[in-house]
């Protein structure tokens, strides 16, 4: 059997995300309770099929690997899998042959990296123990050393300011979005300097070209938390009026509380009195499908999806911040909001997985542009990552459809097409966002939820 070409996972990660607070989780929509479940991060864990007597270390994880692709893989793969098994077995055996009985564990890594790709599946994918590490983190809002700062490449680097989060290192040295970094220590900025300085928390002088004016701030990374929750700003007009809202979601994975906070961040723009609501999800890799849900639910009324697996169908009615599935209602969010004022929504390349379904529904219920470039790609399924020891698999568990059968599509085209480019990234370092200009100026047609329009449907 042939593997399929195709880009490797870690290459798509890392086509997807330009930072140094890196999520390793881009195609993912998860059970965090299903995490806590299964044990994250416990060291030493052992797998089910390591407790086997006569199985090398090697030959436990890959039977665990191959037991979840046949009994859970709820993707879209038409793969034979029972035959990737049986030849990555041949391949493992080969591995294995200088120690069939102790082959260590991430003998096997390799092998079952090269099947999950013969899978031809880009949702599924195995974390190695490093990766799996820097996932829980990520997703449980866990803390790690780093500055707090997300940087794009330009001319050769990734040294340009993208986002800067609050409370971070780079906050407190006043770092912009679209400031450039220039130098380190007196010397030509690298990437590979910045990212040796961040792990070994090595103080450095910064060099900053701020819209052409230089300086230089002093830092030092640092153990802080990951999450990154949603945030608000306004963008003045030309009369001096705050009256257009930027809710910024950098992320579906912070361990809780996105959904919540969007809808605060509604409840706020609506005191304020604007006209219009900009939804940025540019860089947003994905997340949790219960915060996107909820987050879903202070722009759309209602919305029922069928979700598709191994076990059967199940569907899912969202509406007003509760969702209700298999009869149970569960509440996401309290005090929930719901604008019914001009809406857009901003996405890009790196838009992946939960902010792909979020934009969907947004493009769906007809209920405000999408702006941006297509999106990554992996916004029709949801995966579950399943710890195998100190590593584990993330896995296809579902593919999505509308109640009429209509799948959800694997990427999402803008209703306003605008590509990024090095010309407009050079345009950020001059204080022009141009994607965000254009999501203000398609306010001004957007449409508005009527009072019958604005009710729930029902299941």
């Amino acid at each position: 059997m042939k593997p399929m070409q195709r880009r490797s996972p870690r290459a798509i990660r890392s086509a997807l995300t330009s930072a140094l607070k890196v999520s390793l989780s881009l195609s993912l929509m998860f059970s965090l309770p299903a995490l806590a479940q299964s044990e994250v991060g416990r060291p030493g864990a052992q797998t089910g099929a390591q407790s086997v007597a006569g199985l090398s270390p090697a030959q436990a994880v890959f039977n665990q690997v191959n037991q979840l692709l046949q009994n859970s893989y709820g993707g879209l793969s038409t793969v034979d899998r029972a035959g990737l098994a049986r030849e990555y077995q041949v391949r493992l055996d080969a591995v294995c042959a200088p120690t069939p009985i102790n082959c260590a564990a991430e003998k096997s890594y390799p092998v079952i990296e090269a099947e999950l790709t013969a899978l031809d599946d880009e949702h599924t994918f195995f974390q190695n123990p490093e990766d799996f590490e820097e996932f829980v983190a990520s997703a449980t809002g866990g803390n790690r050393r780093q500055f707090g700062v997300k940087l794009a490449q330009l001319d050769g680097q990734q040294r340009v300011v993208l986002e800067v989060v609050p409370n971070s290192v780079a906050a407190e040295a006043g770092l912009l979005r679209g400031d450039v970094l220039t130098s380190i220590d007196g010397q030509p900025y690298t990437y590979d300097a910045l990212r040796a300085a961040r792990e070994a928390g090595k103080p450095i002088a910064l060099g900053v070209s701020t819209r052409g004016a230089e300086r230089v701030v002093n830092v030092t990374s640092q153990e802080s938390s990951t999450r990154d929750l949603p945030r608000l700003t306004y963008l003045t007009n030309p009369q001096g009026a705050q009256d257009v809202a930027v809710i910024r979601i950098p992320t579906f994975i912070s361990g809780g509380g996105v959904a919540q906070g969007v809808h605060d961040l509604v409840g706020q723009a609506r005191a304020q009195g604007v006209r219009g609501i900009i939804v940025d999800l540019r860089g947003n890799g994905g997340g949790s499908l219960s915060e996107c849900d909820g987050a879903v639910s202070a722009f759309v009324p209602s919305f029922t999806r069928v979700a598709r697996s191994a076990e059967g169908n199940s569907r899912t009615l969202v509406s007003r911040g509760a969702r209700v599935e298999a009869g149970r209602t569960s509440g996401i969010v309290t005090n929930p909001q719901l604008w019914t004022g001009p809406l857009s929504v901003l996405v890009d390349q790196g838009s992946a997985s939960c902010s792909e379904f979020f934009a969907f529904e947004i493009q769906n219920a007809a209920r405000g542009p999408i702006l941006g470039e297509r999106t990554a790609g992996v916004g029709n399924t949801a995966t579950r990552v399943f710890p195998i020891g100190d590593a584990a698999l993330q896995l296809t568990i579902l593919n999505y459809a509308k109640p009429d059968g209509t799948p959800y599509p694997t990427r999402l085209t803008p209703d306003i097409p605008d590509e990024q480019s090095e010309a407009t990234l050079r345009l950020l370092t001059q204080g022009e966002d141009e994607l965000l200009n254009l999501g203000v100026k398609a306010l001004e047609g957007a449409p508005v939820l009527s009072q019958e329009r604005a009710q729930p449907g029902s299941p």
